[in-house]
């Protein structure tokens, strides 16, 4: 079951709102390995920014805030445990 209508075409709010989130996914995961403080908080804002906007990639965003939410964690642990600077 689907919350979209059947037949319905995405309009540009639910296009931008998956554009937002794809983009957060992809910037979210350069973020692990450049500077986590900085980067992934941004792309957490995006995310539910896109969730907030489109019905029809509803998920997708959810998924985009999740994964920048651990890639958040990974990036801090990655950045400790090499002592590369968080900022």
């Amino acid at each position: 079951m689907s919350a979209v209508p059947a037949g319905e075409s995405a309009g540009v709010r639910d296009i931008v709102g998956g554009l937002l989130a794809a983009a957060s996914i992809f910037v979210g995961a350069i973020g692990v390995a450049h500077t986590p403080v900085v980067i992934i908080p941004g792309t957490v804002i995006v995310a539910l920014i896109a969730a907030r906007m489109t019905v029809r990639y509803r998920t997708l965003a959810l998924w985009a805030v999740g994964l920048n939410v651990v890639w958040w964690i990974a990036g801090m642990t990655v950045a400790v445990v090499t002592s590369h600077p968080l900022f």
